[in-house]
């Protein structure tokens, strides 16, 4: 793995007393070193801006405590440093505390912050737009391009919408109207909000559904949290590309898969993406002179040596990036153990037809992976 990534990572020798033989060590670019470094300077500025996520968070909480384990799967997405157990937990008394708990060590909440509990204001770019300035005759439901619901299912989405707005910051739901006064549709408004809010703390605007199931005691969430995502396409859009799947808050990009605001630490990333790109160019410069190629198709990749496994990670077609959830096979595979009882009680029918939506993602040709770094 070091020799695929030559701008990251370079190889030194120093003696060896015990043996005849030099010790190889490997140490980071003089350009990756620098990168590392103004990231790290740059963590260091912001430390109160990632002090204020991890308050929100504890006060998101139930019982305002959150381990410290857990914290650690959702810290990259958030921007945390790695060492944000040791240095940030501790720097800020007046908002939280490490403490002790029968389940290891655990971030506790100090003082609630009634400035801090506000959910993140709605876009105005989800507003349909009017050509004259009166009310619509229709009801609206604004959804990605290419995204076709079902009757039942866009008649739902709607109700759902005219119920009053739920904070995520309180433990208590209110009375709903509009004829939809199931308990479950209390929490679900709810976690929707909540999940909502998560995700607008993180840098992307997308985290691992893995991730928010490890808070699914903590924050109050349905068992059946991944059917919920999946149900609610005009908040959420669920990427079941690679291994684990993605969640992603669709009114953080734009119709063309772009994100609306870019966080400061995305830069770097960017930056980093560049020199892995700069070092598959060296190793395609180094096959070619093995092998006397004096032309190589931009394409075709020539494997010499490697296993074709290596190439695919780095395959420009390979784009880990929005596709549609709601093709018909796919919703029903995927959904449908775990959404059968929820479809019946909503009334509609989950399998729905659509196009793909993709993602301007970061591979090869200048797009953007979803793949963490």
């Amino acid at each position: 793995m070091i020799h695929r990534y030559p701008t990251i990572f370079q190889t030194f020798t120093i003696p060896s007393s015990s043996t005849h033989q030099d010790l190889v060590c490997i140490r980071l670019t003089p350009k990756a070193k620098t990168l590392a470094l103004q990231e790290l300077s740059l963590k260091s500025e912001i430390s109160t801006s990632l002090a204020i996520k991890l308050q929100k968070l504890l006060m998101l909480s139930s019982h305002h405590r959150l381990l410290l384990s857990k914290l650690a799967h959702l810290g990259p997405d958030l921007g945390l440093p790695p060492n944000f157990r040791s240095r940030l937990c501790n720097s800020y008394p007046d908002r939280f505390k490490t403490v002790d708990t029968s389940y290891g060590r655990a971030l506790e909440l100090v003082s609630w912050d009634p400035e801090l509990a506000i959910p993140i204001p709605l876009r105005n770019h989800n507003a349909p737009e009017l050509i004259v300035e009166r009310p619509l005759k229709f009801k609206h439901l604004r959804l990605r391009k290419g995204l076709n619901l079902k009757r039942k299912h866009r008649d739902f989405l709607i109700k759902f919408g005219e119920l009053p707005e739920v904070s995520p910051y309180n433990e208590v739901v209110g009375e709903v109207g509009n004829g939809l006064k199931p308990h479950w549709i209390e929490a679900e408004k709810r976690s929707c909000a909540l999940v909502r809010e998560v995700l607008g703390m993180t840098v992307e605007k997308r985290t691992l559904v893995d991730h928010l199931t490890h808070f699914r005691k903590e924050f109050g969430l349905s068992n059946k949290m991944r059917g919920m995502l999946i149900r609610h396409p005009e908040l959420f859009y669920v990427s079941i590309k690679g291994q684990r799947d993605s969640v992603f808050l669709v009114e953080s990009y734009d119709d063309e898969g772009k994100i609306i605001e870019k966080d400061e630490l995305l830069g770097f990333r960017d930056k980093l993406i560049e020199l892995v790109r700069e070092g598959k160019k060296m190793r395609r410069e180094r096959r070619k002179k093995a092998c006397g190629i004096d032309y190589l198709k931009d394409d075709d990749d020539v494997e010499i040596g490697e296993d074709v496994e290596e190439e695919e990670e780095f395959d420009d077609d390979n784009e880990d990036g929005f596709e549609d959830l709601f093709v018909e096979d796919e919703w029903e595979d995927y959904g449908g153990e775990e959404n059968d009882n929820e479809s019946d009680v909503l009334g509609f029918d989950s399998g729905v037809e659509g196009k793909f939506w993709t993602s301007d993602a970061a591979s090869a040709k200048g797009e953007s992976r979803i793949e963490m770094w």
